[in-house]
């Protein structure tokens, strides 16, 4: 159920007893003697509407409404006034107020006033919990507690709430730029509209053009008798991801640069316009500046790409994440996979903090979503020859100056006893130093 707050300014008690008596079964109030005190809660407590008195003592209602619409354009305010004072009142209309209600007050008409003045208020919130529970639904779940990823996140909530900047999303391969897209898609105004993504770099060059701008009928040889719509028309009142926009040919990127001034496009083959609203979102793991100095990547479409532009940490810039994110997806696949995993043990915790993440995030959720199927009491060859290079490759390969120690360890050690029984000390020693902890009690 949707619910209401409502201040009440009015310097007689008599009036804002009575109007709290009335309402407050209905709405939460809050009521104030002076405009001064209403203007100090609403840096605390923004209310849905304001019942307000034009003839306040020392700051007048005028004002006092003149500073709510400043700071809080969306609050409804409703003025009271003793006597139908037209030049008052117009100025209050003209000032933001929404309707008023005079002197002495008929509860029944300034209930019917107040209803239908939260009307707007209600579709207004409706849609926030439409959204809210969309986000909830459909937003990618961000894992951190390192400063980088909360100023991203920050970044998101930011640049979402304006669909028509462009954003582009710069870091290394799996460190969840579509993640990225995905959180700002999901925050903005367009969340109800499509999310189109594109791989960049999967589509031929000789297609790039009419899988995103489409074609009409009998464009070339092979077209579709209906023609076909392209990709950035699909995305229309929402939002078009182009991943791994660096690949782009130059004859693409001069298509995509006219789309972005132009927001409308031709279709191949065809002679009318084609407008379109929607967000762009471009991402990328290579070096763009580079691209641009050897000519490969257009300056003019680098400056219409990053009007707002971010960079994802890589995994071991945020070594404080790697715990939390592990944490994470061990529980993700242990529900999803039936399997009751407790935790890691430390020794697996100290290894996943050594260990040089060059395939990000994404490096850690393969190597996890593996976990539920390693044994703790071996059976097949698999699963204890990844177990076994996990740890040794844990423990070992940060350290430049143990590799040799861990190519002769594999060399004289391992492989010898590969074909004995995994039960072998040597063995189970080297695969005890990453192991999953089984649950002493049912749950997570």
């Amino acid at each position: 159920m949707i619910s209401y707050s409502i201040f009440v300014v009015d310097d007689e008690s008599s009036i804002r007893k009575g109007i709290s008596m009335t309402l407050k079964k209905k709405y939460q109030i809050q009521t104030f003697e002076t405009g001064e005190t209403a203007l100090a809660a609403l840096e605390e407590d923004v209310p849905d509407l304001v019942l307000l008195d034009i003839g306040l003592p020392g700051m007048g209602g005028i004002e006092v409404l003149e500073r709510i619409k400043s700071r809080h354009p969306q609050v409804i305010v409703i003025m009271i006034t003793a006597y139908e004072d037209v030049n008052s009142v117009v100025t209050a209309m003209k000032n933001g107020a929404r309707d008023y209600i005079t002197k002495p007050i008929q509860m029944d008409s300034l209930e019917k006033i107040i209803s239908n003045a939260l009307e707007t208020i209600r579709l207004r919130k409706q849609v926030q919990a439409l959204q809210q529970r969309y986000l909830e639904e459909n937003m990618p779940l961000f894992i951190g507690e390192s400063r980088a990823i909360h100023e991203v996140m920050d970044f998101v909530d930011m640049v979402a709430k304006q669909p028509d900047v462009p954003v582009l999303i710069l870091g290394e391969t799996g460190t969840g730029k579509e993640l990225i897209a995905e959180a700002v898609h999901y925050r903005s105004p367009h969340f109800r509209g499509p999310l189109v993504t594109v791989n960049c770099a999967s589509i031929p060059k000789d297609l790039v053009e009419s899988e995103l701008f489409g074609y009409t009928r009998g464009a070339f040889s092979g077209a579709r008798a209906k023609g076909k719509k392209g990709l950035v028309e699909s995305a229309a009142q929402g939002t078009l991801f182009l991943d791994e926009v660096g690949d782009l040919s130059l004859p693409a990127q001069a298509k995509l640069l006219r789309f972005l001034e132009e927001g409308a496009f031709y279709k191949l083959g065809g002679t009318e316009k084609v407008h379109v609203n929607t967000r762009i979102i471009s991402a990328t793991n290579r070096d763009l500046d580079s691209m641009i100095a050897n000519e490969t990547f257009r300056k003019d479409l680098y400056f219409r790409l990053s009007v707002a532009q971010v960079e994802i940490p890589s995994l071991n810039e945020r070594s404080d994440d790697i715990i939390p994110l592990a944490l994470h997806f061990l529980h993700q696949y242990s529900e999803k996979y039936k399997k009751k995993l407790s935790g890691l043990a430390a020794s697996a915790e100290k290894a996943l903090a050594l260990y040089s993440w060059s395939g990000n995030v994404r490096e850690l959720k393969n190597l996890i979503q593996a976990v539920p199927w390693w044994p703790r009491g071996g059976s097949s060859r698999p699963r204890i020859w990844a177990w076994k290079r996990w740890s040794v490759g844990c423990f070992w390969r940060p350290t430049r100056i143990l590799s040799g120690f861990r190519r002769s360890l594999r060399r004289d050690w391992i492989c010898p006893h590969w074909k004995r029984p995994w039960r072998n000390i040597i063995l189970k020693r080297l695969l005890s130093w990453l192991r999953i902890t089984r649950p002493r009690q049912p749950g997570f």
